[in-house]
């Protein structure tokens, strides 16, 4: 059995929980390969809400294995928070029976946070994700398998320097790193594995493995709009490898895209709205991040910013998500290109002074009406039970559907309708 990959094809926060959640009933693991607790994924079940910043979506189904992969930084503090909610709303601890940590995974410690905190350029979550990262490739970061092996004094020594140096007042000490040094040992003890060797023989043994990935392609380290990006490879090269399985496993690629885009912290968004269709995908879409509750900068699909995505990760198919969003407006656009110093081009600009100059080049179609969330959950349910996929959608919301797919060059296998799980609408 292949491994499944997920990934956000724009900026992040394009649903890519929801598609877990739904696609983890039939699998046998659900992996997270990069990032931290930076990323926010939610599931709706009913009337229940669940925000996950570590957890992997599958932790809904209770026959789905859980692990958290080589590729991660992980803050042990958090990661414990959400286990305790997780049992507080009538779930079991899953660490050490179905969730599994990689031993080669890094720790995120308080002093990582207090770094992260001074950024005031790139508009980063402030949760240490950077800093863990910049030690992690300095070569002295702290990994779970190295917990039996941590030098408090030294590890005390080089923290305060760093504190110091980078004009923080906050500084760390010895007793401080030993007492958690000990806790996290004791707390996760029964999680810390060798994660790579788990997944590779479920795969030998055809078990479904999902690799879910955080954030989004244009907040990549290398292939996003540095340097208003996230510290990690979010894109398919890296799901096998910080899951600790080779690239030949993946065989699947879903890449997740809103109907429409949005974007959270500083950098150009060249279709970004200010006017009242901005203020309706806003609050239509409640784009409020999962992880901040920083309200997200809301514009028009960017088929430039999607081409790019597809190009890195060789999508084998697209979940369109929110679709229900763009009900209500009279005209929907389509950035197919942008103009950059009296030029079309078609490709984005590696350079983000370079993306601040160009200005998007549309192309319009109609809208269609505004429901609500039940009629739109309906829509779902009759498009699904009776076999009709996208054709019981509203004929506008259809044309938009085969326009993007047309320009895309990828099937759209799947339309997200609405927050519920059952609200996506399958392709027949």
């Amino acid at each position: 059995m292949s491994a499944t990959v997920i990934l956000g094809s724009q900026w992040g926060d394009e649903g890519k929980g929801k598609l877990v959640d739904r696609l983890a009933e039939s699998a046998t693991w659900v992996a997270r390969f990069q990032g931290g607790n930076n990323a926010g994924h939610t599931v709706v079940i009913g009337d229940r809400i669940l925000k996950f910043h570590l957890l992997p979506s599958g932790i809904t189904r209770e026959e789905c294995g859980l692990v958290l992969g080589d590729g991660m930084v992980i803050d042990p503090w958090v990661l414990d928070r959400e286990l305790n909610d997780w049992v507080a709303g009538g779930g079991k601890d899953p660490a050490g029976s179905r969730l599994f940590i990689s031993a080669r995974a890094h720790i995120i410690l308080p002093y990582h946070r207090y770094l992260d905190g001074l950024d005031k350029k790139i508009g980063t979550t402030g949760r240490g994700i950077g800093p863990t990262y910049a030690d992690k490739i300095n070569r002295i970061g702290i990994r779970f398998a190295d917990l039996p092996h941590c030098n408090p004094e030294a590890m005390a020594e080089r923290q305060n320097l760093q504190l110091s140096n980078a004009g923080c007042e906050q500084r760390v000490t010895v007793d401080e790193l030993k007492e958690q040094i000990e806790w996290i040992s004791n707390r996760f003890s029964s999680a810390i594995t060798n994660t790579g060797v788990l997944l590779d023989n479920a795969l030998k043994l055809g078990e479904k493995i999902i690799l879910e990935g955080a954030q989004g392609c244009l907040l990549d380290i290398d292939q996003g709009t540095y340097p208003f990006v996230t510290s990690s490879i979010t894109s398919r090269g890296n799901a096998g490898h910080g899951a600790g399985i080779h690239p030949g496993h993946v065989e699947d690629v879903i890449g997740i895209t809103k109907a429409y885009i949005t974007r959270v912290g500083h950098g150009h968004m060249p279709t970004e709205l200010f006017d009242d269709d901005g203020e309706h995908l806003g609050v239509v879409g409640h784009e409020f991040g999962t992880t901040t509750g920083r309200k997200r900068r809301c514009g028009w699909f960017d088929a430039v910013v999607m081409r790019h995505a597809n190009r890195i990760n060789g999508f084998t198919q697209i979940a369109l998500t929110k679709l229900d969003v763009l009900g209500g407006l009279e005209e929907i656009k389509i950035c197919i290109g942008y103009e950059m110093d009296g030029q079309e081009i078609h490709e984005l600009p590696a350079s983000a002074i370079d993306l601040e100059r160009c200005s998007p080049i549309y192309i319009t179609m109609p809208g269609f009406p505004l429901l609500s969330t039940e009629e739109w959950l309906g829509i779902a349910e009759k498009c699904n039970t009776n076999g009709l996929g996208f054709t019981g959608l509203p004929a506008a919301a259809q044309n938009y559907i085969s326009k993007l797919e047309s320009i895309i060059g990828v099937e759209i296998t799947s339309v997200g309708v609405g927050p519920d799980r059952d609200a996506t609408i399958d392709r027949v």
